[in-house]
């Protein structure tokens, strides 16, 4: 377990500067990168991390001569450390009289899961005006990496099982559907059998952004006793695949929640009973921001009034 700096000084002195040269090497994992952001020598770098470990007494950067990584206690002692740099540059703004920086919400999310999470981006920024949101493009892995390390404070997307550090609450349950182009047959129906999906090229997600999706979508067809043949490309932007399936080329199954859909391709729900997938608010365990908590219970409270979970909530940390 990492010690607060405060119980650890006793070690040694801990120097702003090595604060601030910890934290830029934890985002370049890389000495001669973060040196020269640093404005000095990778040696001098390398003897600051050093001293900074034997006053923390661990280990904080696992180094080798091809691979620079983050220590588990690295990884927590990087969250504190951002904050401490964050809160000494806020007290130089009050102390020179200027306006203190708004208060900032990072959120990561992908474009299919935009829609599901906009009421209630809308929602806390009617109520407070003030705070910055910064939108981050990231699938779900990445996202845990980034909260991990504190540099979102909230993602959006489903989490198939617990991650450590990591709270987890579903907060809309999304019925399931496929698009296709507008001529085609499926269009007229009121919904489309998962079983039609075995006759169809269906375009999966990325991969890497977003391999929770396609594994949901993958138990969706097997549980109706087949897997569908899959387009051979792939693409990395929402955008992109609704260009391929208005172009006849294959068909994506998406969630409700991602509409506005242009007029040469139509959405259908699965049916008869829609599979609903579950889209998740995840944040940080150890140390939320106010923001992100905000965040959190307004998500609770719209889900509540709009019926948004069906009845379900599940919760996992």
């Amino acid at each position: 377990m990492v010690r607060s700096l405060a119980e650890v000084s006793h070690r040694g002195r801990i120097e702003l500067r090595q604060l601030r040269y910890f934290v830029t090497l934890a985002e370049e994992l890389h000495f001669g990168r973060a040196a020269a952001r640093e404005h000095i020598v990778p040696s001098a770098l390398t003897a600051q991390v050093q001293r900074l470990e034997r006053a923390v007494g661990v280990q904080l950067v696992d180094r080798t001569s091809r691979h620079v990584a983050l220590t588990v206690a690295g990884a927590r002692f990087l969250i504190e450390a951002r904050q401490i740099l964050e809160h000494v540059e806020r007290a130089a703004v009050l102390a020179q009289g200027m306006a203190v920086a708004a208060p900032t919400l990072r959120l990561g999310v992908l474009d299919e899961g935009y829609d599901a999470i906009r009421p209630v981006l809308r929602a806390v920024q009617a109520v407070h005006p003030e705070v910055e949101i910064h939108q981050v493009q990231a699938g779900v892995p990445e996202q845990c990496r980034l909260l991990a390390d504190g540099r979102l404070d909230v993602g959006v997307g489903r989490l198939p099982g617990g991650v450590a550090g990591i709270a987890a609450e579903v907060f809309r349950m999304d019925p399931l559907g496929v698009l296709v182009p507008s001529d085609h047959p499926y269009a007229d129906l009121p919904h489309i059998p998962v079983t039609a999906l075995r006759g169809e090229t269906l375009l999966l997600a990325d991969e890497e952004q977003a391999p929770e999706l396609n594994a949901f979508v993958a138990e969706v067809c097997r549980s109706a006793g087949f897997f569908p043949a899959l387009f051979p490309g792939s693409v990395q932007t929402l955008r992109a695949a609704v260009d391929l399936v208005s172009q006849g080329r294959c068909v994506l199954c998406t969630p409700a929640s991602t509409a506005g859909w242009p007029s040469d391709v139509t959405w259908r729900p699965l049916g008869p009973a829609a599979p609903r997938y579950p889209w998740s608010i995840m944040w940080r365990t150890a140390d939320p921001s106010p923001q992100a908590l905000d965040l959190v219970a307004t998500a609770r409270r719209l889900a509540a009034e709009h019926g948004w979970r069906g009845g379900e909530t599940e919760i996992a940390s």
